[in-house]
């Protein structure tokens, strides 16, 4: 036996548990280690990229779990992890199973959900505290939601005749009756309806209910911020949110802000609260910069301990690269205030060690943080609340990892010096030099990664229609001609494959002797590569493609028709004996899809079943579904291997930045780096320029937003337009920040002095001037610029 210094005899397995365990956290680098030795209470983590958070984050648990396996292997309440995507999901517990299995320990004691699949089990455990019955309630879908709105608009125009003619006078009336009709066709079809999806989301997401935003509205009268104006934001959004949510009752809807909120009413009641605080142990939240504040009360009461005043709370996340706040509910601001909070006693790690990137490239992202918070801060002596403006950054740098540190190849070497700026001629000009860049660099590294990142999908479309097609735009290199394989990611999500094919086969199934239904199936199956390529014309018009006759007389065929027919049997077999529900999951394996076209089709099913619970008929399915396919509205799910499929080695990818959150490549070119997009400016569309040089649903979001940060005096309409235009200054310059450090070993930007004006017609170019942090990067790095 081994003693330990205070006496206490430790037994061999105990010493070899231990050592595993400092085993494991001796992988972590200093912030991360402030995760994996957390007691309990509140602890804010401020991650910069590349950081490691989510294996930070399965180590943390891993530990915790061992040390409360080993104190008692009856420890109550379990570790609940939160974050916001289903794929963050599986990722996350894969990580954390694998780091048990290292300690030789059981994969239990902690669950990973969504934090909307986390309510929406609270609610459905108490339908009568919720008031969710969901046999009744469906999640209503993007389209159902689309539908409910410009009908809540219809029924608020009827109802308040007197405001609708003031939106229609706008700044100045005119009697002429096609400007009129015009007036009222952009009223109904744009403005409204803009404004009441906008002001919903914030309302609801915030915990407002119309009364609220009804209440709000009185106080800006009463308090003399609407005068001169012509109308009041606020009161038009609070009639359509009233009408909305009658309609979505009525209905038997709910949407996800619902689904919080009914996780609310239920630890509302002291009985059902401390149920679940004694349930869960502790709430370890990823990417809390993205979290809305009723997200982040639910958390905090699930994280508060049933009989001590102790929060038991670890949130993860990093407040420069919020990207969602100008149309998303989530607002950073909270995430840096839970951080300041936490600063204030000793409770913040800082994760600002990085291995992802070169030097050159983490110093042109340090650089370009200080310089957009110089130039975009509150004046001398004028408060961030005065001025409607907070630094859009954290000050937070990234600093490189030390010599010792696990990650292989860590911080790698630069490819040339790191980075590369440049002015090209012209916007063709751009994409021959990324043409050049790529075949150079994967050529010699066949190895490499690379990407380009665009502000928009049109950009995207753009550079993969010249890649392409290089001959054509006088571009000597071919990529796709050296072995180099151009992946437009736009062009895959813009053409989502699995509820079409889905929806392609169930209507076989539904009426398999319509010749155009069988040809369209086997046309999905030989796309699939499941059935030989054929003459599918020939194949519909034989008799016996469809094996519905006595089986005991078989007539020769070839195998292709054959296997084709074997097909058609199986999945009307399948028709005939599984139940409905089950149906879609058994197309997806048939199908032979992908794990995330799998899980794709398993949201897929979710979603219908949720909106057909009322009938279930193949009829309804089918209407739903195709519904959902006539809408394009359906995302698929992305999974680790789908992560991969951006990644591929001899790949040039094109995405948005948006998309590129949480990925990186060794090459990284950002092209078309305008003043234009970046930061851009908030545009009133010439259409609805008679309501003013505002738009009502930017209006609405900046005022809901002042009173949910507790401003006493509202912003007036010109004031809250103004901190609209903030608002997305600074996260345009976040994207940037995002996409500047998924660089690894190149990082290659440029803005092209002659650009269209706008993305839809790209051949149409004149002077327009860069992005203003480009020119600022090229006097600081002199070096990395070079002759476009």
């Amino acid at each position: 036996m081994v003693t330990s210094s205070d006496s206490q005899q430790i037994s061999p397995p105990e010493i070899e548990q231990n050592l595993a365990l400092k085993s494991l956290r001796d992988r972590l680098r200093p912030g991360q280690q402030r995760m994996a030795d957390w007691q309990g209470g509140a602890l804010a983590v401020s991650a910069v990229p590349g950081s490691g958070k989510s294996t930070g984050m399965a180590i943390a648990s891993a530990l915790l779990l061992a040390r409360r396996f080993h104190s008692s292997k009856d420890a109550p309440g379990q570790l609940a992890l939160v974050t916001f995507t289903r794929s963050a999901v599986a990722n996350l517990k894969s990580k954390i199973r694998q780091s048990l299995k290292e300690l030789s320990l059981p994969p239990q004691g902690f669950m990973v959900s969504t934090l909307h699949g986390l309510a929406l089990n609270i609610a459905a455990q108490h339908p009568e505290l919720s008031g969710l019955n969901l046999s009744r309630m469906t999640l209503v879908s993007p389209s159902q939601s689309s539908r409910l709105i410009r009908a809540c608009v219809e029924q608020w125009l009827s109802a308040n005749p007197q405001a609708y003619q003031q939106l229609l006078e706008g700044r100045q009336a005119d009697h002429e009756e096609t400007e009129r009709l015009r007036r009222q066709s952009v009223l109904r079809s744009e403005v409204l309806p803009e404004l009441a999806f906008t002001a919903i989301h914030e309302a609801k997401s915030s915990g407002l209910l119309p009364q609220n935003l009804q209440e709000i509205s009185r106080n800006l009268e009463l308090r003399g911020s609407l005068e001169g104006a012509t109308y009041n934001v606020l009161e038009i959004a609070a009639g359509l949110y009233d009408r909305y949510q009658t309609l979505l009752q009525s209905r038997g809807y709910i949407d996800y802000d619902d689904m919080i909120l009914a996780a609310l009413r239920v630890l509302e009641n002291e009985s059902a609260r401390q149920l679940w605080q004694s349930q869960i142990y502790a709430v370890f939240e990823d990417e809390a910069q993205d979290s809305s504040p009723l997200q982040t009360r639910l958390l905090e009461i699930l994280a508060t301990h049933p009989i001590e005043p102790r929060l038991n709370l670890i949130r993860v996340g990093d407040p420069n690269q919020a990207i969602n706040s100008t149309f998303t509910p989530a607002d950073p601001s909270f995430f840096n205030d839970f951080c300041q909070r936490c600063q204030t006693q000793g409770r913040l790690a800082e994760m600002d060690q990085a291995g992802r990137s070169t030097q050159m490239i983490i110093d042109a992202a340090n650089f370009m943080l200080d310089w957009v918070n110089d130039r975009y801060s509150p004046a001398a002596g004028e408060t961030a609340q005065q001025s409607g403006l907070t630094q859009p950054f954290r000050p937070q740098h990234i600093h490189p990892v030390s010599a010792h540190d696990p990650q292989s190849d860590a911080n790698p070497a630069a490819e040339g010096i790191g980075l590369e700026i440049c002015f090209p001629k012209d916007i063709y000009r751009s994409v021959a030099l990324i043409a050049q860049q790529v075949a150079d660099r994967l050529t010699h590294n066949p190895e490499g990664r690379a990407a380009v990142l665009v502000r928009e999908n049109r950009q995207g479309r753009f550079l993969a229609e010249v890649l392409r097609n290089p001959a054509h735009y006088g571009i000597e290199v071919n990529l796709e001609e050296i072995g180099i394989k151009i992946y437009d990611v736009g062009d895959r999500d813009r053409h989502s494959h699995v509820p079409a094919e889905v929806l392609t086969l169930l209507q076989f199934l539904d009426r398999p002797h319509s010749p155009d239904y069988l040809k369209a199936a086997l046309r999905v199956l030989s796309d699939r590569q499941l059935i030989p390529p054929q003459d599918l014309n020939r194949l519909v018009s034989l008799p016996r493609t469809i094996p519905l006759s006595n089986p005991a007389r078989p007539h020769p065929s070839p195998e292709p028709v054959l296997r084709a027919r074997r097909y058609c049997a199986g999945l009307l077999r399948a028709r005939l004996e599984l139940p409905q529900y089950q149906l879609i999951s058994f197309l997806a394996m048939t199908l032979q899809y992908d794990p995330a076209e799998l899980a794709s089709a398993d949201k897929l099913a979710e979603r219908i079943s949720q909106q057909t619970a009322a009938d279930p008929s193949m009829t309804a399915i089918l209407e739903a579904l195709g519904e959902l396919v006539r809408s394009e509205r359906f995302e698929p799910i992305e999974t680790d291997d789908s992560e991969a499929r951006y990644t591929r080695p001899s790949q040039l990818t094109i995405m948005t930045m948006h998309k590129a959150k949480g990925l990186d490549w060794d090459y990284v070119f950002l092209p078309f780096l305008h003043e234009a997009l970046i930061p851009g400016s908030l545009r009133v569309l010439p259409q609805a320029q008679f309501l003013g040089d505002f738009t009502l649903s930017e209006v609405a979001r900046a005022q809901i937003r002042a009173y949910i940060h507790g401003e006493t005096t509202l912003p007036d309409i010109e004031t809250a337009w103004n901190r609209a235009g903030v608002l997305k200054t600074a996260e345009e310059f976040r994207l940037l920040y995002v996409a500047m450090t998924r660089a690894r070993k190149l990082l290659w930007m440029s803005a092209a002095r002659q650009a269209p004006f706008t993305w839809s017609k790209p051949e149409n170019l004149s002077d327009r001037p860069p992005c203003p942090v480009l020119p600022a990067l090229a006097r600081q790095f002199p070096q990395a610029v070079l002759n476009g």
